[in-house]
């Protein structure tokens, strides 16, 4: 069942949610939920979802970045981002851990922000721990736009908009970075980059 994603101003998108219990974990709810954001997610479409964002205030996000989704980007573009496919997977109280090194800027966008785009700076290298739908500890190293996707994601969980870390006068709407922006971000990270 594709479900509703709710929008800034929306009270659930600031607050912190709260962590699930193990006695969460094998619920037929849960996985109910899973299952309906993947759906949510896929038909929106977008790589990350998180349970604030269809108004549930806990600490339960999904990844998924499909290789259909880069048709429209050249290897140029990806290779500069380190945009690789993701398979689907659940991410259940996860902790963020920064791997060090540098932010690195480019523009991203949000189901809850819909329309808009901004560059937002995210470290290129992080760790995380979290839970599966089934409970069982978890730990990924991730690079390039997987890490860019899991701190956004994670964010979600706190209370944290893209738009609190973007460079303000960056923000655009998604018509005019695809229209006037996007060739010129690429050919910047070609020259400077």
């Amino acid at each position: 069942m594709k479900l509703e994603i709710v929008q800034a101003g929306d009270p659930v998108l600031r607050q912190t949610a709260r962590p699930l219990r193990a006695d969460e974990f094998d619920s037929a709810e849960l996985h109910q939920t899973i299952a309906n954001m993947l759906e949510t997610l896929r038909l929106a479409p977008g790589v990350g979802l998180a349970a604030p964002q269809i108004g549930l205030g806990v600490q339960l996000a999904i990844i998924e970045d499909r290789a259909e989704y880069h048709c429209s980007w050249t290897e140029e573009q990806l290779r500069v981002r380190g945009r690789v496919p993701v398979s689907f997977h659940v991410l259940i109280n996860p902790e963020l851990e920064i791997d060090g090194g540098a932010q690195v800027e480019f523009f991203e966008g949000c189901l809850s922000v819909a329309g808009y785009t901004a560059e937002v700076p995210r470290y290129n290298r992080i760790c995380v721990h979290y839970l599966d739908e089934h409970g069982e500890k978890q730990f990924v190293e991730a690079q390039g736009w997987y890490a860019r996707i899991l701190q956004h994601e994670i964010d979600h969980l706190s209370g944290t908009l893209y738009i609190d870390r973007m460079k303000p006068r960056t923000f655009m709407s998604l018509k005019n970075y695809l229209d006037r922006w996007r060739s010129a971000e690429d050919e910047a990270h070609r020259i400077f980059g």
